[in-house]
């Protein structure tokens, strides 16, 4: 298990879990990222990470997909 920073960009991951407080948990839910999704990196970018989950793309900063774990 690794935070989704470290992933390979254009590699297919499944999230495992998401960390942090619970209004994050919620947030982040909400965008789409929920264990057992599949994630993958498209690009980063300038402290942001652009990622694509069911089916759309979505930029977050590093400090939210360090709580993402694959």
């Amino acid at each position: 298990m690794m935070p989704l920073t470290l992933a390979d960009p254009g590699k297919v991951n499944t999230i495992v879990r998401i960390g942090g407080k619970p209004e994050i948990k919620k947030h982040l839910e909400t965008l789409g990222f929920v264990p057992g999704g599949e994630v993958s990196i498209v690009a980063k970018q300038g402290g942001n990470v652009i990622v694509n989950v069911k089916d759309s793309r979505i930029a977050i900063g590093e400090d939210l997909a360090q709580k993402i774990m694959i």
